[in-house]
C-alpha cells in the first residue's frame, strides 16, 4: 500500500513574491527616472531674478 503524502507547495508563493518584488523594483526605477528628468529640465531653465534698483 502506498500512501501519498501531500506536502505544501512553496513554488506558488515564491512566484508571487518574485512578481511582487519585480513590480516594486520596476515602479521604483520609473519614479527615479522621472524625478531625474524633472531635475535635469529645471536645471536647464535659467532662473530670472528681478533686478533690485533703488
Amino acid at each position: 500500500m502506498n500512501k501519498k503524502i501531500d506536502k505544501p507547495s512553496w513554488t506558488g508563493a515564491a512566484a508571487m513574491a518574485g512578481a511582487a518584488i519585480g513590480s516594486a523594483a520596476l515602479a521604483a526605477a520609473l519614479l527615479y527616472t522621472s524625478r531625474r528628468k524633472e531635475r535635469a529640465e529645471s536645471a536647464r531653465k535659467p532662473k530670472l531674478d528681478p533686478i533690485d534698483t533703488d
